[in-house]
């Protein structure tokens, strides 16, 4: 990497945002490094001739080594000794790749460098004898402040403050269980500390991780701030300022966003197609477009992933041993009898399999091998953080809390009259 001059600035950091700010003293120190290689994924560029691509249509990596002058048996070699690492098999059209050819007159391809995303990549090295490897770019946390007012919704008052839309879908899974963003009230109040990634400095690579945030609904406020309360399982989650876990036993839905509640569990249901007979609905429906991910609400094992009658494609995920849980009329499962899946993993998408008038998942949820109205049920809460970690949890918020208090918030900008609201709904 090219270094040049640079000026470190030395600032005195205010205490507390209630202080009353002094002059601040400026200290420059000027540093002069020689001029070092550019470097590339570990490579220095200048060695090689460079081929930029992406994977198109029809392309494969094997005719892609060919059409480089790379010989049939190490190409096989390649997809049978690395395919833990690099599947050759899943290379996706539209995704970016190097490849780092000879400077003599053979230009054989040495390097083979595959974009999984913005800042993971694959190397397969062809030299000698061939390796292969997963790394990543270097990426620079900046730690950002902002503060809103609700005027129509989340995602609209986060991105006129000229946010990344994926930090709406960060908070609604923090406060997923006490707050259904679908019913914001007007005038509620949020804020975030949140870090934003960026390679080499410059290249912006989306939201890291929500250090903490302030959610003010119908008067109520409630912080939330990530703690790592069991350290033996490495299970990072959310409490608020009162050390109560944010996360609920059960999602309040199985679908994260845009969804309709289309027909509640009702046992005196009468339908009309059926002669106005009484036919017992024993579940919810939750009305999405197809192909919209079905979640599960709750850590378990799947006990069915099947197709059946009516039922259509369909999930059973056993709980423990009071609560079960079933998805009915998908599209596709994502999972398979034996699955143990965590809460929020993508299990299926909505279809329209089975017997059903449009695109819905039916979500059933059984107590003590019975189905029941899960709305009605007093479902337990997470467990709050052990009285033993108390102490150290309020002292580690404090600065934290401190923090939030001090950021202004930001007066909504007015929408044009025709815009469409978007609500996001948990």
């Amino acid at each position: 990497m090219r270094k040049i001059i640079g000026a470190i600035v030395v600032l005195a950091v205010l205490a507390s945002c209630k202080q009353t700010k002094e002059p601040v003293e400026e200290v420059a120190k000027v540093e002069v490094i020689e001029k070092l290689p550019k470097l590339h994924y570990g490579f220095n560029l200048d060695e090689f001739n460079v081929v930029h691509d992406t994977v198109r249509n029809g392309d494969s990596f094997g005719e892609l080594m060919l059409k480089n002058k790379v010989d049939y048996p190490k190409i096989a070699a390649i997809s049978e000794n690395f395919r833990d690492t690099f599947d050759v098999r899943k290379i996706m059209v539209g995704k970016p790749y190097l490849i780092l050819k000879s400077k003599d007159t053979s230009e054989v391809a040495e390097v083979f460098i595959y974009q999984n995303d913005k800042i993971n990549y694959t190397v397969v090295d062809l030299r000698d004898s061939t390796k292969a490897y997963k790394s990543k770019k270097k990426v620079t946390l900046v730690e950002r402040e902002i503060g809103g007012i609700i005027d129509h919704s989340l995602s609209m008052s986060i991105d006129t403050l000229g946010v990344d839309y994926n930090l709406t879908f960060a908070l609604s899974d923090i406060y997923a269980w006490t707050i259904d963003f679908g019913r914001l009230d007007k005038g509620d109040k949020f804020k975030v500390v949140f870090d934003e990634r960026y390679i080499n400095d410059s290249i912006y690579a989306g939201i890291g991780a929500v250090k903490a945030a302030y959610f003010e609904h119908k008067g109520k406020t409630i912080y939330a701030f990530p703690y790592m309360s069991d350290a033996t399982h490495n299970i990072l989650e959310y409490f608020d300022q009162e050390a109560n876990n944010l996360r609920s036993t059960f999602l309040r839905a199985p679908v994260k966003f845009q969804y309709r509640l289309s027909s509640r569990y009702n046992l005196r249901r009468r339908i009309a197609y059926y002669g106005n007979k009484v036919r017992p609905h024993r579940g919810t429906d939750f009305a999405a477009p197809i192909g919209t991910p079905i979640v599960a609400t709750a850590d378990g094992t799947v006990t069915e992933s099947t197709r059946r009658g009516g039922n259509g494609k369909y999930v059973k995920i056993k709980h423990n041993g009071t609560y079960s849980t079933q998805y009915l009329h998908m599209k596709a499962q994502n999972v398979k009898r034996g699955d143990f899946v965590r809460q929020g993993d993508v299990i299926g998408w909505i279809g329209m399999t089975g017997n059903t008038g449009g695109p819905h998942v039916c979500y059933r949820f059984w107590k003590n091998g019975r189905q029941v109205d899960p709305f009605k049920e007093e479902l337990p809460a997470a467990e709050p953080i052990a009285d033993s970690l108390r102490t150290d949890y309020l002292a580690y918020i404090q600065p934290l809390r401190d923090q939030l208090d001090c950021i202004e918030l930001t007066e909504p900008t007015p929408a044009e009259p025709e815009e469409t609201l978007i609500s996001y709904t948990q």
